[in-house]
C-alpha cells in the first residue's frame, strides 16, 4: 500500500505521475470517442432503416 504526505505527492505518484494521468488521460479520450462514434453509427443506422421502409411503403 502506497502512502502519500500531500496531495502534490500523490499527483507526482513518486516521479511516474505524467506517465500514469497521461494514461488516464488517454484512455478517457479514447472511451469518449468511442461513445461518440457508436452514437453516431446508431443514428445513421436508424435514418437508414427508416429510408428502407419508406422506400418498401411506394
Amino acid at each position: 500500500m502506497m502512502e502519500w504526505a500531500s496531495w502534490s505527492d500523490f499527483w507526482a505518484m513518486g516521479g511516474y505521475g505524467l506517465y500514469v494521468w497521461g494514461s488516464y488521460a488517454v484512455t478517457f479520450l479514447v472511451i469518449l470517442a468511442e461513445v461518440a462514434l457508436l452514437r453516431q453509427h446508431g443514428r445513421q443506422a436508424v435514418l437508414k432503416l427508416k429510408r428502407m421502409k419508406q422506400w418498401e411503403e411506394q
